[in-house]
């Protein structure tokens, strides 16, 4: 077999599509009949010094994808199936891989380096392979630079597959030392010094105990900025990037190194290479991060409850660090906007600028303002462009107070760069500025409006002006349109956009047809932007709105005649289709919500349905999305009419249950099932049994991605409180789903998005607890309830024992307190008594500050005397 695997590797990369399929089947072959012998074959291939390097490089990437996949499911089968293969031939492949770190070809060694870290992934955790380190720390000390170098980087990747519990704090410190050894600048080798600073990269979450030792973190903290000065520019970059790691995972350690840092970054910031002066700027961007989240999470006041003291870093820097980030702004380059991607020091620079806004509140204020009124009409498009750049970033942070008058004043003047300033990037920056400004500075949190009859007119007739300029001037309008629309929505019955509300809809809808409306999202932009005025938009309009019904209608049907479509038009085509979808379900949404507009809008019902379902036969996945999100709320406002679209349209609804590939397809389905349950009540019968069946499904499926779970739960609620006791029949499968959920969920311990998820799984259950106890209300069938009473009692125990659930919990479970009362009546009054924490539970929500759950805890308490009385 072995010279055929050289062939047919070779065969796999040819360019004759023909001999590569070939090549890819007699693999995947060889794969199925014999899997250690494959795998042997491909490690020996990698190893072998005589074989060409392509195919030596292409063994090590099939053998890597033998061990590892993204799908959770897919991966969890790999691990499984490596785990349970011959140990001899486990044996052979990581003496190979070992042998190839030694390797003069640097494909082979760092392709060698990526299996073995995904071996030890695999491994490690299962006690095995335990003399792996040892081997590999052994190599740091001998060998020739290139096997080092290989060694260090295996050392890099492993830290990033394995987590730091699985290997003990011994080892972590030699792994430590070893890369910080070969990180120093006695260190003579570039490439090894390069690869060390990479793994330190990865093992910085590994160091907890060392960062706590004053002598180990002094040393770590010395040799990578020292690093930060190496000759090499990507070794300077990747002691940069390790510093920022240092400031998120060990903020409350740098005081001791604070000024050496800012001394070092600030000489990167203005003299060192664009990707390591990116970096530099990221630390302080890292430090805004670690200490807008300390004080959101704790008021200003740092009582002894906070883990982590505020060190006030940035407010300590501020008078040389606004300075430096003032100066980056002055370094655009000529082509920013055209393109989307595009990063540079100037971007960086203003970025962090609004971050540090954030972080200081008032006290930017005076730092900036110097500098806008210094440039913002000097002859340079950079400094005019720079100072606008400046007011936009620091919008965000200060309070109304202290920009306001700021605003008034920058006012005019941007509306008239915004017409006939020369430059397009200092339009563009101006237009992003106004929608700054009208996001944070104007509507029902304002006391004093920036926007006054005198100044609507021109400000509206500025915007559409702009809407014409080129794509990315255009879209920055439509954004800042946006807001200005989106600050009106809770301003009462009459809106100063009423009188131009015709006029900008007509504008928005040039744009979406303009030529060159796919560059800078130009055309997804004004649809947003339409969406939002018609959201914000008041009574008086309404009229002006049911006349939009017909005219996108339109739009959508001309997306589904069926001309023959290459697949970058299909794409195109299908987007286009979301944003139409999209926009009807807000028409659906404004229109449904009164009656006298609802009234006329029904007669559009079945054509819009009609069209819908089109979108569907067309297959595309983000389309089903929008369509589907539409659907839901057609059925909200058709009620129980929409049974008409059921025949027709269960099939699309089937599909999108069966979406396990695009979850978010999923779980918008899911969603949507929800509305037409509330929207058909017992008229969903008919088609339960094919739902219920497929939810559950849903749930015992491990490739479904774990955040649809929650509203699959959510979900059953509302079908129970659709069919009331009807739902008899699904009761012991729902019942059996939620508990082993309800048992799960409360022991759960992680990391913030754990808990974030944990919550919103508990949500769930409670909604569908809810909405059972609710749909068997006053029927005969409420005794089938009373055996799953105790369980449910003692989930509520649980997550209130564990003190983490936040506001939407606590009010879903109060009310299911309330629901178990409400619906068993006596047999529950004695049940509840004897919970352990039901009393405490209750107490705690009554004297809640939360209007919504104290309201929910007041109806619980009656409920409950109620029962206990009885």
């Amino acid at each position: 077999m072995a010279m055929e695997v050289t062939q047919v590797l070779l065969h796999a990369q040819s360019i004759d599509g023909a001999v590569r399929k070939n090549a890819e089947d007699s693999l995947k072959q060889f794969q199925e009949q014999n899997l250690p012998v494959f795998l042997v074959s491909l490690s020996g291939e990698l190893a072998n010094e005589e074989k060409p390097v392509e195919t030596r490089k292409l063994a090590g990437l099939v053998l890597k994808n033998a061990l590892d996949a993204k799908e959770q499911h897919r991966k969890f089968e790999l691990v499984q199936r490596w785990l349970s293969l011959d140990g001899n031939a486990k044996s052979q492949i990581k003496a190979c891989l070992l042998t190839t770190l030694t390797s003069p070809v640097s494909d082979a060694r760092s392709t060698a380096s990526q299996v073995i870290a995904k071996v030890a992934g695999i491994e490690l955790p299962h006690k095995q392979w335990p003399e792996l380190i040892g081997s590999l720390l052994s190599n740091v000390h001998q060998l020739p630079a290139q096997a080092k170098q290989a060694t260090l980087e295996t050392l890099g990747y492993l830290c990033e597959e394995v987590s730091p519990d699985v290997i003990d704090q011994d080892q972590v410190n030699k792994i430590l030392t070893a890369v910080v050894q070969g990180m120093s600048s006695s260190e003579g080798n570039t490439d090894v010094r390069l690869a060390a600073t990479r793994a330190l990269y990865n093992a910085l979450g590994f160091a907890q105990a060392n960062f706590s030792n004053d002598m180990e973190r002094d040393y770590i903290m010395r040799v990578v900025c020292e690093a930060t000065l190496s000759p090499e520019v990507r070794i300077r970059q990747a002691a940069f990037e390790c510093l920022v790691s240092i400031s998120s995972t060990y903020y409350e350690k740098l005081a001791p190194y604070i000024q050496d840092i800012f001394n070092i970054t600030a000489k990167a910031v203005r003299e060192d290479e664009e990707p390591v002066a990116l970096q530099a700027i990221e630390f302080w961007s890292s430090i805004c991060d670690e200490e807008i989240d300390i004080l959101e999470e704790y008021g200003g006041d740092f009582t002894g409850d906070s883990d982590i003291p505020c060190f006030y870093f940035i407010k300590q820097a501020l008078p040389a660090l606004v300075p430096m980030l003032l100066e980056t702004l002055l370094k655009q380059e000529e082509d920013q906007d055209q393109d989307e991607g595009a990063w540079n020091i100037a971007m960086a620079g203003g970025t962090c600028l609004g971050l540090v806004a954030r972080t200081v509140g008032d006290d930017i204020v005076p730092l900036v303002v110097p500098f806008i009124e210094e440039n913002i009409s000097k002859p340079d498009w950079r400094q005019r462009e720079a100072a606008t750049y400046a007011f936009g970033s620091i919008l965000e942070g200060p309070s109304p107070e202290k920009l306001i008058p700021l605003v008034n004043v920058a006012l005019t003047f941007m509306l008239s760069a915004l017409t006939k300033d020369p430059n397009s990037h200092v339009k563009d920056t101006t237009a992003w500025t106004l929608g700054r400004i009208f996001e944070f500075l104007h509507g029902s949190v304002v006391d004093s409006p920036i926007i006054s009859q005198a100044n609507c007119q021109q400000i509206i007739t500025v915007l559409l002006q702009s809407m014409k300029d080129t794509p990315n001037v255009a879209e920055k309008a439509c954004g800042a349109l946006y807001f200005l629309a989106q600050g009106y929505e809770e301003m009462g019955p009459s809106s100063p956009l009423t009188p131009f509300f015709q006029e900008i809809v007509q504008s928005l809808l040039t744009v979406t047809h303009r030529e060159d409306a796919g560059e800078s999202r130009l055309r997804t932009a004004a649809y947003e932007t339409l969406n939002e005025v018609v959201r914000c938009s008041t009574d008086e309009t309404a009229p002006l709105v049911l006349q939009l019904v017909p005219v996108i209608m339109m739009e959508l049907h001309n997306t589904l005649e069926g001309q023959k479509l290459s697949s970058d038009e299909r794409e195109k085509q299908s987007e286009l289709q979301g944003l139409l979808c999209g926009c009807l379900q807000v028409i659906i949404q404004k229109l449904g919500a009164s009656e006298p507009t609802k009234y006329v809008f029904m007669q559009y019902a079945d054509q819009i349905m009609g069209l819908f379902l089109r979108v569907f036969a067309c297959r595309s996945a983000t389309v089903h999305e929008e369509a589907m999100l539409a659907i839901g709320a057609l059925a909200y406002a058709t009620g129980a009419d929409f049974a008409k679209y059921m025949p027709e349209f269960y099939r699309y609804l089937e599909m999108g249950l069966q979406n396990f590939e695009e979850y978010q397809v999923c779980a918008v389905t899911v969603g949507v099932v929800g509305d037409i349950s509330r929207a058909l009540e017992e008229k969903i019968v008919p088609y339960c049994d094919g739902i219920m069946t497929q939810l559950l499904k849903n749930l015992s499926s491990n490739q479904l991605h774990r955040s649809v779970k929650p509203p699959i739960f959510s979900c059953f609620g509302d079908i129970a409180l659709a069919v009331g006791e009807y739902f008899e029949k699904y009761l012991l499968w729902a019942m059996s789903a939620l508990q082993s959920a309800a048992e799960l969920s409360t022991h759960i311990a992680g990391d913030d998005e754990l808990v974030e998820y944990t919550n919103s799984l508990r949500n769930g259950i409670l909604e569908a607890y809810s909405g059972i106890f609710q749909g068997f209300k006053n029927s005969p069938k409420t005794q089938l309830l009373i055996p799953y009473a105790p369980h449910i009692l003692q989930f509520l125990d649980g997550i209130y024992m564990e003190k983490d659930m936040d506001d939407v919990v606590m009010k879903t479970a109060i009310g299911v307190l309330g629901d178990l009362a409400d619906t068993l009546g006596s047999h529950a009054g004695s049940m509840i008594q004897q919970s352990v924490s039901s009393k405490d539970f209750l107490n705690e929500c009554l004297s809640s500050e939360d209007l919504m759950i104290k309201e929910s805890a007041e109806w619980a308490k009656l409920a409950i005397s109620r029962a206990i009385s009885v």
